[in-house]
């Protein structure tokens, strides 16, 4: 079935907006979410991980059900129970219940992200589907920059279960518009079997893979650079910055605008740049981003001037090499795409739940700390893309992996 280009294009990006909403939305009320369910700093912490942990879990999932049952289905299911997870978050009485439904909401967030990236794949080749990809990063990427700001604005107006209200909302906006716009994508002829033995053997196969695995986990590491001042932003913007939680905006506005330029570029030059010379030319990007923000934190005292311009810089220089490197790992299981992003998901997450759960609360009480912690997520993703290429040679020199 022929699929208008900007309905799919709208209607990808929107199904995105969950996993950022998801964690973006409630950052800024933390405070008053620690008052009202009498909760400790790192309590309130561990409801990223909470979240994060079973989302990562359940990338494995999303695609192989895609897969076998189309990816229609499965998209539908994962926004019923996040607005249903949404509503468990609004209502909350303690602490332990609010985990719930954090990690409720993580089962179901990543279906969209999941089956989105195999739908842009059912539809589009080459080319084609990185500028796609292109696109949908760059109207995803508003989302980062208003959910911190919706959710000030409905924490200090009118509490902060009114932010799961939204997202209740929002995720009954998105079901009702993926029953009626979406076409299903995965031709019956197509579809995978559940058998256990069967995914056993695609798990192992893809998993298996070295390059892949690495190509992954660079990614991640990339995105681990600026996911850290995410993950702090009640500590790193109302501490460090002296905002308060109506001001995150200060961030995610220019973090975002970094974003959508980096995959404006990136579907600009398809075609036109090699994949290879494009992502080593964001890791130059990041690297001097990265270089510059190590340097004014030891030279300049924290401020809005001096601390959040590099990360735009360097999220410019991540984005442009995404939706490259997205399709990279998608193509090297091409009969398998839906459990490729699938697992290419899940290990991303999985690093991401480390870096939410473990890594920010050792860094977040100092800038030097968060600048070191971008430094470090930069070096290892270089080195794991280094280990991918060189492996992905390796194969093609003695022939092909399958």
């Amino acid at each position: 079935m022929k699929i208008p280009y900007v309905l799919l294009l709208l209607l990808l990006a929107a199904l995105n907006t969950i996993g950022p909403f998801a964690v973006d939305t409630y950052l800024p009320a933390f405070p008053a979410i620690r008052a009202g369910l009498h909760a400790s700093q790192l309590e309130l912490q561990q409801s990223l991980t909470a979240y994060m942990l079973p989302f990562s879990f359940m990338m494995l999932w999303h695609g192989a059900f895609s897969d076998a049952f189309g990816r229609k289905r499965v998209i539908l299911a994962g926004q019923m129970v996040f607005a249903l997870a949404s509503l468990l978050c609004a209502f909350a009485p303690t602490i332990g219940v609010f985990w719930l439904g954090r990690a409720l909401q993580g089962l179901s967030a990543g279906a969209g992200v999941v089956v989105g990236r195999a739908v842009i794949r059912d539809v589009f080749d080459g080319i084609a589907a990185q500028r796609l990809m292109s696109h949908v990063s760059m109207v995803f990427a508003i989302s980062p920059a208003i959910a911190p700001i919706i959710g000030g604005v409905l924490a200090s107006t009118l509490g902060w279960r009114a932010v799961f209200a939204f997202l209740f909302v929002v995720a009954l906006a998105l079901l009702l518009m993926t029953w009626r716009l979406l076409p299903e994508t995965l031709l019956p002829e197509k579809r995978q079997s559940l058998h256990p033995l069967h995914l056993l053997a695609g798990y192992r196969s893809i998993l298996g893979s070295l390059p892949f695995v690495m190509l992954a986990l660079s990614m991640a590491l990339f995105f681990s650079g600026f996911f850290i001042y995410v993950m702090s932003a009640p500590v790193f913007l109302i501490q460090h910055l002296g905002l308060n939680e109506r001001q995150f905006g200060w961030l995610f506005v220019p973090m975002v605008t970094g974003m959508i330029c980096g995959s404006a570029l990136s579907a600009r030059l398809a075609g036109k740049l090699a994949p290879r010379h494009t992502v080593l030319l964001a890791f130059g990007i990041a690297a001097t981003a990265t270089l510059i923000n190590l340097v004014l934190s030891y030279t300049l005292g924290d401020s809005i001037a001096t601390r959040i311009p590099q990360i735009t810089l360097y999220t410019f220089g991540m984005s442009f090499a995404a939706p490259t490197q997205t399709l990279r790992a998608l193509d090297m299981f091409p009969h398998r795409r839906g459990m490729a992003a699938s697992c290419q998901g899940f290990i991303q997450t999985l690093a991401m739940s480390v870096v939410a759960g473990v890594v920010v609360p050792l860094l977040w009480d100092s800038s030097h700390l968060l600048a070191w912690g971008m430094a470090g997520g930069l070096v290892l993703s270089f080195a794991a893309y280094a280990i991918s290429l060189r492996q992905c040679a390796g194969l093609t020199a003695n022939g092909p992996a399958s």
